[in-house]
């Protein structure tokens, strides 16, 4: 059969994951803290026809004669750009200006916290920082934040520092700071859902998480920022775009798909 054949259905089929990442990006372009994903091809071993000649005795060298054999999936990328700002003076929207993420823990038990750059908080029935799922929001030390009963309302610092308002109208700082996670190759994390993301070894070495203060220069961490949201950093043009190349990828693949056959048939012809 013609490599060809086969080269196109290569083709198609890496467009079509194309397809369905863009198609994933466009679908969460308003969802909060949602980072990008992004499909790079790589070629399939190439089939060697002639190897390489080198030149001798004054003679010019030969370069080798290769065949390509097609195209593959060669990374799916989530780019970690930072997202939009959306203003909602909500106290307990808090927006990650920079590197980092907020921790939270499906429950007090749970070993490893998972991660996650929407910061769309609330204050449950105990006064625990809880996320939309119920998820609790960890501090610096990792444990659950939770308000004392004295606090009638509050502020939150760049740093993370939980700065309370006494029933006389007095402020001082709780001790209490949100934590945040530095992440050395955020690319490496796992998307589970729900806006989280899982440690993996190839994020931070040995899967181990440390949380750090916020706005803290030696940790690399960026700064809290109250009453925002990070929006999705999808870039609809840019989408838009890349749909188009897919898809006009697609449709060329599958045009070599049916040259080949039409040549295949010819072959068949031969023999009447």
């Amino acid at each position: 059969m013609l490599r060809s054949l086969y080269s196109g259905i290569s083709g198609m089929r890496g467009f079509q994951t194309k397809l369905d990442v863009i198609g994933n990006n466009i679908a969460n372009v308003n969802t909060i803290g949602f980072k990008s994903g992004r499909v790079m091809f790589k070629d399939i071993l190439s089939q060697t026809m002639a190897g390489v000649t080198a030149p001798v005795d004054g003679k010019g060298g030969i370069n080798s004669k290769q065949v390509g054999l097609g195209v593959s999936i060669g990374a799916i990328d989530t780019v970690h750009t930072p997202g939009s700002a959306m203003t909602t003076n909500v106290v307990t929207d808090l927006r990650i200006d920079g590197d980092g993420f907020f921790a939270v823990k499906a429950s007090p038990d749970q070993q490893v916290p998972y991660l996650t750059r929407a910061g769309n908080f609330t204050l449950d029935a105990e006064r625990k920082l809880v996320n939309p799922d119920g998820m609790l929001v960890l501090d610096t030390t990792g444990a659950p934040i939770q308000l004392g009963e004295d606090v009638t309302a509050f502020t939150i610092s760049q740093n993370g520092e939980i700065i309370s308002v006494l029933a006389d109208g007095t402020t001082q700082p709780t001790g209490v700071s949100i934590g945040v996670v530095k992440v050395t190759n955020p690319a490496g994390l796992d998307k589970i859902g729900g806006n989280l993301y899982r440690s993996t070894p190839n994020a931070v070495l040995d899967g181990a998480l440390t949380i750090s203060q916020a706005n803290d220069a030696t940790a690399g961490t960026g700064a809290i920022i109250s009453g925002q949201l990070e929006m999705s950093n999808v870039d609809l043009t840019n989408e838009f775009t890349e749909m188009i190349v897919a898809q006009r990828g697609f449709q060329a693949n599958s045009r070599i798909i049916t040259t080949s056959d039409e040549i295949l048939q010819e072959i068949v012809n031969l023999k009447r």
